[in-house]
């Protein structure tokens, strides 16, 4: 079973526009309403891909229920550590050019005290699980170790992942995980370095190895991705496909890749399936996650290559 811990949940309202026009009036062509958050997403598409999850993490009690409503319908069990307030809510503007503009809200405060409960539940949870998954950001009141604070107590022989960057990935890393999925973005901004070629990317990867991760997957975009444990590297270009909404695509390369890895896959089938599960949520506007059909449809046809 995958846990996955979401500690920043939101409301994803995605617009698609004919053209964003600052400063001026805008008219709606659709609207889509997603109950999500990245570990949340993890969960979704665990379940998409026919294996078992189970969500944890914080909810709010204004409309935390829509939540564990949209899990349900996925066959996801959840169990959270509730708060006072509402979910945050984020705006995702998507025009003709498939260019993407996001308005991201902040959200509620954490005490401290549910900063502890969930160390606990975590703790308890992870004695059933295989995988614990902790991805996104933090809500406010919350330092950058928490991270490290949460996969510290999961259960020996849990496997750990982390989707995450800056101080969070940092802290994360005291704990020896055993996959971390950075993009491009994330990678330059949790090393405070640029990388160019696909060489200084890769050693770019190898830093994050020598600060405690057993293999990095480095997500590349519409290029594809690259993944390494310091033995071996390979690469997986995508597949031409029609880009509607890059929502939850990150998220669903941790899914297939998480499943993956719990199933004791090899370097190189984690990286065929997380490029796939990515590339095939890409192809849906304003979902968070994919088909099960979608992604057996691209997984046949990418290649991976060693270098």
């Amino acid at each position: 079973m995958i846990l996955t811990v979401c500690l920043n949940p939101c409301t994803d309202v995605t617009i698609e526009l004919d053209a964003l026009n600052i400063g001026k009036i805008n008219h709606v062509k659709n609207k889509t309403l997603s109950f999500t958050g990245a570990a949340l997403n993890v969960a979704i598409g665990v379940a998409r891909l026919k294996g078992k999850s189970h969500a944890t993490g914080f909810m709010y009690n204004e409309n935390g229920s829509l939540f564990e409503q949209a899990l349900d319908r996925e066959g996801v069990p959840s169990v959270f550590i509730w708060n006072k307030g509402r979910v945050r809510e984020n705006y995702k503007f998507i025009d003709n050019k498939s260019m993407l503009t996001e308005v991201n809200d902040v959200g509620e405060k954490i005490s401290q005290n549910k900063q502890d409960e969930l160390v606990e539940l975590v703790a308890n949870l992870s004695k059933n699980c295989d995988v614990l998954v902790i991805s996104g950001s933090l809500p406010q009141g919350i330092e950058s170790d928490y991270y490290r604070r949460l996969f510290s107590v999961a259960a020996p022989n849990t496997l750990k992942i982390a989707d995450t960057e800056g101080a969070k990935l940092l802290a994360a890393l005291q704990t020896d995980l055993d996959l971390v999925k950075p993009n491009k973005d994330e990678l330059e901004n949790t090393l405070k370095q640029e990388f160019k070629s696909r060489d200084d990317l890769l050693k770019g990867c190898y830093s994050l190895l020598d600060k405690g991760a057993k293999r990095v997957l480095l997500s590349l975009g519409k290029k594809g991705a690259i993944i390494t444990d310091g033995t071996k590297n390979y690469y997986c270009k995508s597949i031409n496909v029609a880009i509607n909404s890059t929502v939850g695509a990150g998220d669903g390369m941790v899914a297939a890749a998480a499943m993956m890895l719990e199933q004791g896959g090899s370097l190189d089938e984690l990286l065929r399936a997380g490029v796939a599960a990515g590339t095939a949520t890409v192809t849906t506007f304003g979902c968070i996650s994919f088909t099960k059909e979608k992604y057996d449809e691209i997984y046949a046809n990418l290649t991976v290559e060693e270098f």
